[in-house]
């Protein structure tokens, strides 16, 4: 079913696509029972218990939805009854913001990707909060990704964050600081240590008092060096930050294609090993201390599993979404316990980092 309504969305350009779809998704989030018995559905396919923990939070399975498909909260629900273990939404910002001028989302389905330069088109933390409060229906964790105005100096980033913890923190079960995004001018220099040493601890410093033991992760870009990625690191644990999320989106272009000039982050498939590297490092360089939620190219089981060997507790999906749709997460489930069966795990939490601990015994620099 959802091969033909695919089908029919792909008729129309990606932007009114994206919004069509999320309104239907909406609108099964208003039926309660519906969202259940498809969750429960979706669930039973898993094979073997496929629980993991991270940052104290418990996850069914290790499949979770990405930042980036639900920005204002409007389709939580509905995206918990396709199964997902953890939805995170946003990027929020604190004022609302139109974002780049369109088009701004490009299809590249020779490469299973996407190129977007959405610029966090949001209408504002307040609206999300507005949807997030009084939500009955949890059957996941809820993480809240934020960031700032585009018109906010860099230098003042750091209040921008502060005025999404002060309305979301509360709502969510973890928050995560987009320090990475691409199509926000200036935003990845608040990876550069020094600023996000600052940018971690003002969020931690309001997080403490008004969502006190809420976890706070960090997302990073798949761009950084290895370098880069081992001072991030060394940043969240001075910080005593919960986890980091690798990654966002990439601004290479690693083929040719009519769209591969467009500006703005790359995602999908080809993102896959850049991600994959970027976990690594970062499980290497923290010594599997620092828990990891893996993010890019995700499509398959064998995408999971890659992303899991590598170091990640939790795999997150966006542009495999896109392209697969609803019905995705059942066979993800199956697919990953037959290959945990294969290579003789009987848990998710054994296979963790399995493929980096050669790189334990070397010191990374």
């Amino acid at each position: 079913m959802y091969g033909l309504t695919r089908a029919m969305l792909f008729t129309l350009a990606p932007e009114p696509a994206h919004r069509l779809g999320m309104s239907g998704l909406a609108a099964l989030g208003k039926l309660p029972s519906l969202c259940q018995s498809m969750r429960e559905r979706t669930l039973r396919q898993a094979p073997m218990d496929l629980s993991v923990e991270l940052a104290g939070l418990r996850f069914a399975h290790p499949v979770a939805l990405a930042a980036g498909l639900d920005k204002d909260a409007e389709a939580v629900d509905g995206l918990f009854a396709c199964g997902f273990s953890a939805v995170e939404i946003g990027t929020v910002t604190p004022r609302p913001q139109p974002g780049n001028p369109k088009p701004r989302l490009f299809r590249l389905p020779e490469h299973r990707a996407v190129i977007n330069r959405m610029g966090f088109n949001n209408h504002g933390a307040a609206t999300a909060a507005g949807r997030l409060t009084g939500r009955a229906w949890k059957p996941g964790p809820l993480g809240v990704n934020i960031g700032k105005n585009k018109d906010t100096p860099i230098e003042r980033a750091v209040d921008d964050y502060v005025a999404c913890v002060d309305a979301l923190a509360p709502l969510g079960d973890y928050v995560v600081v987009n320090a990475s995004s691409p199509n926000t001018p200036g935003l990845r220099s608040l990876q550069e240590p020094e600023q996000l040493t600052a940018l971690l601890g003002a969020v931690q410093e309001r997080m403490a008092k008004v969502a006190p033991g809420t976890p706070l992760f960090l997302k990073i870009a798949p761009d950084l060096t290895p370098e880069a990625v081992d001072e991030v690191v060394d940043v969240a644990l001075a910080c005593g930050l919960s986890g980091l999320i690798a990654t966002n989106t990439t601004i290479t272009r690693p083929f040719e294609h009519a769209h591969a000039k467009e500006a703005g982050g790359l995602s999908g498939a080809p993102v896959r090993e850049l991600s994959n590297a970027v976990i690594r490092r970062a499980y290497v360089r923290s010594r599997g201390t620092l828990p990891l939620i893996g993010v890019g190219g995700v499509f398959t089981a064998q995408d999971v599993y890659e992303k899991l060997r590598a170091g990640a507790t939790v795999v997150q999906v966006y542009t495999g979404f896109i392209y697969e749709g609803p019905g995705m997460v059942g066979p993800l489930l199956r697919g990953l316990g037959a290959l945990l069966a294969r290579d003789g795990y009987t848990s998710v939490r054994d296979v963790v980092g399995v493929d980096a601990h050669a790189g334990l015994a070397a010191p990374t620099r």
